[in-house]
């Protein structure tokens, strides 16, 4: 029976207009263009193909968690913005936990990279209103508008890991981001997240050498 159940809930969940308008309503934003949603579409519904097909052959939860990391790791989580890619996430956790796996650190180092991913906490997943605590904000480099990092949480515990490179939603302008350390939560603004750089492997001129890199190769 609930094995049934379950593959009953996949099923409800591949028949359902997962991306359409409505759904980006109720999320607070705009919708993404048609055939974004269309390619979102056929790679979850390539994964809960697969899931359903793993569930009635009596796959174990490790096969399962297996099925859903092999799929997440098909978005590329750079071709997404800021909302697309929590979408994404909140969608992947949902099929979680229908199969009743454990997934947050697996989407927690998709969203956020390996190394913050282990410490940071994804605020979509917990779909209560949160309170902003800080915002943080830095001039974009090329049309000068305020990118904003919003905090949710703050942990003395928490080390300064990382640079992030991102890039402007007003004018897709890279910038490198230094958001500094006791961040325990947060989401992003104005911004998409592009790549994290290591602290312990980039200094700020090395990571800097890297955003030169970033914005020649990826505009010519």
């Amino acid at each position: 029976m609930e094995k049934l159940n379950t593959i009953n809930k996949l099923l409800a969940l591949k028949r359902k207009d997962k991306f359409s308008a409505e759904e980006w309503e109720r999320r607070g934003v705009n919708p993404s263009s048609s055939e974004l949603c269309e390619q979102l579409t056929l790679l979850f519904n390539d994964a809960l193909d697969a899931l359903i097909k793993a569930v009635e052959n009596n796959a174990s939860g490790r096969q399962l968690k297996s099925i859903l990391s092999q799929h997440l790791s098909g978005f590329s989580k750079s071709d997404y913005d800021t909302e697309e890619r929590e979408f994404i996430t909140d969608l992947f956790y949902k099929l979680a936990s229908i199969l009743n796996i454990e997934f947050k650190h697996q989407l927690n180092n998709w969203l956020y990279g390996i190394v913050l991913g282990t410490l940071i906490r994804i605020s979509s997943l917990f779909r209560k209103a949160r309170v902003v605590v800080e915002t943080l904000s830095q001039e974009c480099s090329n049309c000068k508008i305020q990118l904003d990092t919003f905090i949710l949480e703050r942990g003395d515990d928490i080390p300064d890991l990382c640079w992030d490179i991102i890039q402007c939603d007003s004018c897709n302008e890279y910038n490198l981001l230094n958001k500094g350390p006791h961040i325990r939560e947060l989401r992003f603004g104005n911004y998409r997240w592009i790549e994290q750089l290591s602290k312990d492997e980039f200094s700020e001129e090395q990571a800097l050498v890297r955003l030169e890199q970033i914005k020649y190769f990826r505009k010519k």
